[in-house]
């Protein structure tokens, strides 16, 4: 079972109390009901010239709803309630059936009056914060960016970012799920992913709270994601900070495949289930930014990715008590005699079972196999596959295991470190070799 990350994070990461105080002296009561206010949030940035989903159509009352023209709306939009938080309210059109019906991602059929009545629960404030009168609003369904489709269910990822004195502090990328329903809300069962903020390429990642390696319904490895258009992310994030007037606010951009990086919304209140995704403290890294007086957005982009991404590794290391490995390591194999011989691996958390070249097993005496596997397909075809005992260290860590002996003669690398002997291990996959 995976770790659950909650225990003896106490002194670290139980800071609700003093998050409040950064809120506080962050953000002014203005700015806040700025960022409770989906269509004034949304009428900010686009002032500022900055991205967001396309608005179609706002409905303030009952009045409004009687006479709406439905044939304004297009075949997939979103509707939303201004004032809700959590996803809560929010309806996905996914398109039309064969049937001219509308229909959500999971195929039910959504007609006109299932609308109707939804918005008046919206109009009358069942969505809304304090339970107060709201406003609906329909605005464009962002469409999914294909290098982020395989790892999503029936909903669109987003990426939170983390702002604070204009600089991206902290970053994750969360993914829906069969259990949330499309929504990528990690309450409601959504995966948190961990993103290093100088490479744009995710790191860790949670559901319920527990570090999982792969996505639940493909088995896809989580960690080694490149998020598209990271620095234009980056910018945006940094830019919604400044045109809604929060100083600490989490902003939630998509990537629309046609339209690229859109802003989502802003959190003046963000939650900080980011920090476990990333297996690191947000305090230390608002420290770190606090009074900065670099005009510049991009020098303090640019700021941000030297100074975290630097520390992303000794953070993970020290917090979850796991030794970060990059894609190429260093190997001790230790023959019959005890001797040392050192060998350049590849870490493949994408093979189950390390795997040593034969030339090289049978120069340091330890050929002799276990056990034959038949008909193993591999990348370099269907083989026959003798395994062997070896005895190896990574990073000062002795293992004992059974490698498949195969002839790498033509590849990069002599040995291939498989994901059964990564217990006890973390992977940044955007660092190529040990330091």
């Amino acid at each position: 079972m995976a770790p659950f990350i909650h225990k003896g994070w106490g002194d670290i990461l139980g800071m609700n109390a003093r998050m409040i105080d950064y809120i506080r002296k962050s953000n002014s009561p203005a700015s806040i009901r700025l960022a409770n206010n989906k269509l004034a949030t949304k009428k900010a940035l686009q002032k500022a010239g900055l991205a967001t989903p396309r608005l179609f159509s706002v409905i303030k009352n009952r009045s409004e709803l009687k006479h709406f023209r439905w044939t304004r709306l297009p075949s997939s939009f979103v509707l939303k309630p201004t004032s809700s938080s959590g996803g809560g309210g929010i309806v996905v059109i996914f398109g039309r059936n064969k049937q001219g019906n509308w229909v959500k991602a999971s195929r039910d059929e959504v007609f006109i009056p299932d609308l109707r009545e939804h918005i008046m629960d919206i109009l009358d404030g069942n969505f809304s914060k304090s339970s107060v009168p709201d406003t609906a609003f329909f605005e464009q369904r962002v469409k999914i960016h294909a290098d982020l489709k395989p790892y999503s269910v029936k909903g669109i990822p987003d990426i939170r970012v983390i702002v604070y004195n204009q600089v991206p502090v902290m970053a994750m990328l969360r993914l829906p799920t069969e259990e949330s329903e499309g929504k990528a809300n990690l309450h409601m069962g959504g995966i948190g992913v961990g993103i290093d903020l100088s490479l744009g390429t995710t790191t860790t990642a949670i559901l319920h709270h527990r570090l999982i390696s792969a996505a639940p319904h493909t088995r896809l490895a989580l960690a080694g994601i490149h998020i598209p258009f990271w620095n234009d992310i980056l910018l945006l994030a940094s830019r919604a900070s400044s045109a809604c007037g929060l100083n600490y606010v989490g902003v939630d951009i998509a990537i629309d495949r046609e339209d690229g990086p859109l802003v989502l919304e802003v959190n003046a209140r963000p939650g900080l289930d980011i920090q476990f995704a990333n297996l690191a403290p947000l305090k230390s890294r608002l420290n770190r930014v606090e009074g900065l007086t670099t005009k510049s957005i991009e020098k303090k982009i640019q700021l941000a990715k030297n100074l975290f991404g630097e520390e992303l590794e000794h953070e993970i290391e020290e917090v979850s008590g796991h030794t970060v490995l990059s894609i190429e390591e260093k190997v001790i194999i230790f023959d019959q005699d005890g001797q040392q011989h050192s060998l350049l691996a590849k870490v493949d958390t994408g093979a189950y079972r390390t795997t040593i070249d034969e030339g090289v097993a049978k120069k340091i005496g330890i050929d002799k196999p276990v056990i034959v596997h038949k008909g193993v397909r591999g990348a370099l075809g269907t083989q026959t596959r003798p395994v062997i005992a070896l005895s190896m260290s990574i990073r000062n860590k002795n293992i004992k295991t059974e490698a498949s002996m195969v002839d790498r003669s033509h590849m990069k690398y002599d040995m291939i470190l498989g994901r059964r002997d990564l217990r006890g291990f973390l992977v940044n996959p955007g660092k190529l070799r040990r330091t």
